[in-house]
């Protein structure tokens, strides 16, 4: 039996009483005298190879399978209580102030911002952050608002009553930062883009007027045809910006941030940098799945250079996510390790069981360190 004069007494127990050890130590020695006599019993599954510790660089840097295109559709709603009379084909890419589809025979348009229109923007000295996004809008369409009220500055709202007899005079209330204020020079300005767009000039935008998105689109799919109802899915719509979408394990994805730096393979073998631009939360598994692949997160990235994809309808790339490096570390494979009950690892050297101190895992390999371990060294390694 061998005996481990460098280990801990603690090791020397589980080497005396630990069948797995003991197992792992006798496979070793029969690969040693395996050049002076034959084995006497046929191999068993508990068995081992040896091979000698070396030096070598370690790094976490993984490559992954992406698809190039658009990302992933999201669904179009109207809300307008109207007929559809036009929708725009696949392919077709939308930008500010141009018509999504038309209800009533009525163009509806789009519009940039953070969040839908909830109400009817109408009366001189409305306030709110849906005031502001139709001031953004107007004004990058050429039409002007004239000036805004300055955030701190306070302005009395329009009357909610629906007689001007009754009215009551509301209080004052005060514009904050991220707010807009509905005035005469706006409304007036609202008016004209109304009649430019053959829309009834009123010098109110209703909810349904206009359909509010966070950028320019590319129609993915339309739902429905003409004749069907405005208020609800029509299409499926993608950025207009071609990504590259990787599915990555929940345990890749882990080391993933987003603005991480990544490098891109083309279908030609050109590279080029890019940035990851968002890791999604929901996990997903692949459509025609039996069970046997495991869930994913879609991680999106762009390229530095758009026009380095922009020929480019549907490819499979390879991206290089970077990772740590370490280099000219001591590293056995990591079958070597071998688990111990009290915690920790240890690996069989020629002289006994030897405790080590793991640290980069990376590619098969793991770094160590312990008592007498260097390079050439050789260690066991399990089948």
């Amino acid at each position: 039996m061998l005996e481990n004069h460098d280990a801990p007494p603690r090791f020397r127990r589980r080497l005396a009483a630990g069948i797995a050890i003991l197992v792992a130590g006798a496979a070793f020695l029969a690969v040693r005298q395996s050049s002076t006599r034959p084995p006497e019993t046929p191999p068993t599954a508990a068995t081992a190879t040896t091979v000698k510790l070396a030096r070598r660089d370690l790094n976490t840097s993984k490559t992954m399978t992406g698809t190039i295109g658009y990302g992933t559709p999201r669904a179009l709603a109207g809300h307008r209580e109207a007929t559809v009379t036009w929708l725009p084909e696949a392919g077709a890419q939308i930008r500010r102030g141009r018509q999504l589809y038309r209800a009533d025979d009525r163009p509806v348009p789009l519009f940039y911002g953070e969040m839908p229109l909830y109400r009817t923007l109408t009366g001189e000295g409305l306030v709110g952050r849906d005031v502001r996004i139709i001031a953004e809008n107007l004004t990058a369409l050429g039409y002007p608002i004239g000036p805004q009220p300055s955030p701190g500055e306070r302005v009395r709202p329009p009357s909610q009553t629906a007689s001007a007899a009754a009215a009551v005079r509301p209080p004052r209330v005060t514009v904050r930062s991220d707010e807009g204020v509905l005035t005469a020079r706006m409304i007036k300005a609202i008016k004209k883009w109304q009649e430019d767009l053959g829309l009834p000039v009123t010098g109110a935008v209703a909810v349904g007027d206009v359909e509010i998105l966070s950028g320019a689109v590319r129609v993915d799919s339309v739902f429905v045809q003409p004749g069907a109802s405005a208020n609800g899915p029509l299409m499926s719509v993608t950025p207009t910006r071609k990504v590259i979408t990787v599915a990555a394990e929940l345990a890749e994805s882990a080391s993933i941030e987003r603005g991480a730096k990544v490098t891109v393979t083309l279908p030609d073998d050109k590279s080029t940098p890019g940035r990851v631009l968002s890791v999604g939360r929901a996990l997903s598994t692949p459509e025609g799945s039996v069970g046997s692949e495991a869930p994913s997160l879609s991680v999106t990235v762009i390229v530095n250079n758009p026009a380095a994809i922009s020929k480019i309808d549907s490819a499979d790339v390879q991206v290089g996510f970077a990772g740590e490096i370490r280099t000219d570390v001591l590293a056995a494979p990591v079958e070597a390790l071998i688990a111990l009950s009290e915690g920790g690892y240890a690996v069989q050297t020629p002289t006994g069981l030897v405790a080590v101190t793991t640290g980069m895992f990376a590619q098969g390999w793991v770094e160590i360190a312990g008592p007498a371990l260097a390079e050439d060294t050789e260690v066991a390694v399990a089948e």
